[in-house]
């Protein structure tokens, strides 16, 4: 009998080891080609929409409003920030809910690979593939695969897909004001219009724009060379 649960749980292991060895082979393989598909835009209710820009093609205040928004310290963490994730754990022991403090990175890899919702199980994988995603595949490939994979309204996934729907153009010609109403659809974007903002999300913007003139044009530059 012992003999028989040994060579199960090797049997397990092995299957697992196998497993994370294709896992990584898959993101090196991504690390150099755009991602055909998401588990977020398989799991969509909508018809999906999307169209991949290099983040090279896009004009510098893209990224930056993005990153204005959503993670300020992408380009020191190594895929988590252990300050919001500390903060987080207080709210969820205050008796809040389990949110917040994803940066990008993980964000990027709960979209490519995961489910919706909020889990320890789920926090976990993510953290571990944002972890990986650092390691393999850089600052710059994460934040252009981010760009292009994120959700910006029922069924349009990435900066181009989304340009194009709310403004009639590609991302490559967006303004910083428009580039900063994009990002903040990102919390909410099935709910949300760039075109018909709330006077909260009006309030948003102009924090994005502060926050995006002071870091300053050149605080992407050693992410995107």
């Amino acid at each position: 009998m012992a003999k028989g649960r040994r060579g199960f749980f090797g049997w397990v292991w092995f299957a697992l080891w196998r497993a994370l060895v294709l896992l990584m082979l898959v993101l090196l393989v991504l690390r150099f080609v755009p991602p055909p598909t998401t588990a977020f835009m398989l799991q969509s209710p909508y018809p999906v929409h999307q169209q991949w820009l290099a983040i090279d093609k896009l004009p510098k205040t893209v990224p930056l409003a993005i990153v204005a928004s959503e993670d300020q310290r992408f380009p020191d963490h190594f895929g988590l920030d252990f300050t919001a994730i500390s903060k987080a754990l207080d709210q969820f022991d205050d008796g809040g809910g389990l949110r917040g403090a994803s940066t990008l990175t993980q964000q990027t890899a709960k979209n490519l690979l995961l489910w919706p919702g909020r889990s320890f199980v789920r926090k976990g994988l993510e953290a571990g593939l944002a972890l990986s995603l650092e390691a393999l595949w850089g600052k710059k490939r994460i934040l252009e695969v981010y760009l292009n994979v994120a959700e910006f309204g029922k069924g349009i996934y990435g900066v181009e897909a989304a340009s194009r729907h709310y403004y009639g153009k590609s991302a490559r010609y967006l303004t910083a004001n428009e580039a900063a109403r994009l990002a903040v659809l990102l919390p909410s974007p099935r709910s949300r219009d760039p075109n018909r903002l709330t006077p909260y999300l009006s309030q948003r913007v102009s924090w994005v724009e502060r926050q995006m003139r002071q870091l300053g044009s050149h605080y992407l530059d050693g992410v995107l060379e």
